[in-house]
């Protein structure tokens, strides 16, 4: 009998801690493992970009032609989030040189729109579609830039995915189908738009094949006949003759004179660990701003997702956005005091000004000089050590609307980031790049890669970035549930397009907070509010350098997928 008791309270704490956390190991809220492979790793936000990369690896391409391929795929399979038409930045790890390479491939605006034209039509902010916010897309550029300079495979070869599935069709997966029928409903007033995207009428719906035989000979046009087929040949002629058609200004001068920049990327030191990121006309660097803020405070004693945690971060983002707002932007049109906005005594200084027990309802940018869509990030690596940690973007859903005759993509609409206020650092100038949310980031420990990543998600890219760097290490996560956790979003700080901040702004909780958390939140004087969506996308690599192993890590939230061999 006493014996058979026993058996029963055993049996019965057994299920209480199998209830507690239907995981065997990991926190309670990670979604999957941590997927690990020697060969080549690729973690892109759709099976089949991955599927892509990792075919382009076993078939002898290194991690940047892989990236390229996943990237074109992307630009097929989630064209409201990203494509041809669209921007990009990468960081590469060359493992030949050991040393970081920073891509900038965002495009100009037109030579022949002036900010007198806005003036003249009585706009405050440029609109987010129809002509006026189109620039040049530096996406196509940007894969030859990578290609030329550290490339294996043929371009043929590496674009060969992204045709074939084009041509052939794909299911569409559940984040496309959700977001497709309101992006239709949006640009269906524009050309070319349900030609392309909705051709039996209607938005795709999940499972459906889709085609897109347009894009796929736009793709052998620049398979073939390298980046020039693009900014010099027909597809260029066709985009000046359909933006003149529509009243806009992009032109085949503008696609001709493009060029992409390699970068210098920048750095911080945080607990031991180099975080790096692109500088402006990117918003990398508030990322290591509020690093530097943050570091001053000891998170050993403080658990993740307390009251006090949440605090320090919205405060540091506050500090932080208020520098974005005034200083980022093309460094050809602005000086921009990037080295000093990046320094631990800058940080130390403009720490001062949090106040651990009350939220601020208005911050400043700093003087340092004197003492914010949609977007894919993906991240692949290779045999030999080479990592590419790349991001690409329409900017806001499937872009402007202007989708030119035949050619099955849309251009982007990222000129609405300008400012139209008269002496910004931002403000709209002609053959000027906007201010860019898009940003890849890069981390090494003793000069030696530690692991690729990125967040996707407009203005929330830094604060992602952030809240995975202190998920590893100041909470001891691993990749995957870095990213897992329910992630922290603070909206309400001045822009670079103009806007002010006026209030404490409103911090948005991904569901996974305890109320305790958020009353004292509320206490402390901040507004708190739970949301779907606008938490971002991630994807991750981190290299163990001892074991010589990689791991990848995926977002949750979207359809990605983490695959080695």
């Amino acid at each position: 009998m006493k014996k058979s008791i026993l058996s029963l309270l055993f049996l019965s704490s057994l299920v209480t801690t199998v209830l507690a956390q239907d995981r065997l190991s990991g926190k309670p809220f990670a979604t999957r493992a941590v997927v690990m492979a020697r060969h080549g790793m690729a973690c892109t936000s759709h099976p089949l970009s991955t599927q892509a990369a990792i075919d382009v690896l076993r078939s002898g391409g290194n991690a940047i032609d892989a990236a390229i391929a996943a990237n074109a795929m992307e630009g097929l399979v989630e064209p409201h989030v990203n494509g041809i038409g669209g921007d990009l930045f990468a960081i590469v790890w060359d493992a030949k040189t050991k040393k970081l390479y920073g891509l900038n491939a965002s495009g100009r605006s037109p030579y022949t729109l002036s900010l007198a034209e806005f003036q003249k039509r009585g706009l405050k902010h440029i609109p987010s579609d129809g002509p006026l916010p189109v620039s040049v897309p530096g996406c196509v550029d940007g894969w030859f830039e990578l290609h030329k300079r550290f490339g294996k495979a043929p371009m043929t070869s590496i674009l060969a995915h992204a045709i074939r599935y084009a041509r052939e069709g794909y299911p569409v997966h559940d984040e496309a189908a959700f977001y497709w029928p309101s992006m239709i409903a949006r640009f269906s007033k524009y050309p070319n738009v349900k030609e392309i995207y909705a051709p039996t009428g209607a938005a795709p719906k999940r499972g459906e094949l889709f085609k897109n035989p347009a894009l796929a000979s736009t793709l052998e046009k620049i398979a073939k006949g390298g980046r020039d087929a693009f900014y010099k040949g027909d597809i260029a002629q066709t985009i000046d003759a359909f933006m003149k058609k529509m009243g806009g200004y992009l032109s085949a001068k503008d696609l001709a004179d493009h060029t992409s920049e390699w970068v210098e990327p920048v750095s911080t030191n945080y607990r031991g660990y180099d975080v790096w990121e692109l500088p402006p006309n990117s918003q990398g660097i508030a990322a290591l701003q509020m690093l530097n803020l943050l570091e001053g405070y000891d998170f050993s004693q403080t658990p993740w997702g307390s009251p006090e945690h949440i605090h320090r971060f919205v405060e540091a983002k506050k500090l932080a956005f208020e520098d974005r707002a005034k200083y980022y932007a093309d460094p050809a049109f602005a000086k921009i005091p990037v080295k000093e906005l990046v320094s631990k005594s800058y940080a130390a200084e403009r720490r001062q000004l949090i106040d651990l027990n009350r939220a601020a309802s208005r911050v400043d940018a700093g003087n340092p000089a004197l003492k914010q869509g949609d977007t894919i990030y993906l991240t692949v690596a290779d045999e030999d050590g080479n990592m590419v940690s790349l991001i690409q973007s329409n900017y806001r859903g499937f872009g402007s609307g202007m989708a030119p005759d035949g050619l099955g993509f849309m251009l982007q609409d990222r000129g609405e980031l300008y400012s139209l206020i008269d002496g910004q650092n931002n403000t709209y100038a002609p053959h000027k790049r906007p201010f860019q949310t898009i940003i890849p980031a890069f981390v090494t420990k003793d000069g030696q890669p530690f692991m690729s990543f990125g967040v996707m998600g407009g203005s929330f890219q830094p604060l992602g970035h952030v809240q995975i760097i202190m998920n590893m290490i100041d909470f001891g996560m691993n990749p995957q549930e870095a990213g897992d956790a329910p992630r922290i979003d603070h909206q309400g700080s001045s822009e670079p397009t103009g806007e002010r901040m006026t209030d404490s702004g409103q911090i948005t909780l991904e569901s996974g907070y305890p109320y305790e958390t958020i009353r004292d939140l509320m206490r402390k004087g901040h507004k708190v509010g739970y949301g779907l969506g606008g938490y971002g996308g991630y994807q991750a690599i981190m290299y163990d350098a001892k074991n010589k192993v990689y791991h990848g890590a995926t977002e949750s939230r979207k359809d990605g997928q983490a695959a080695g061999f």
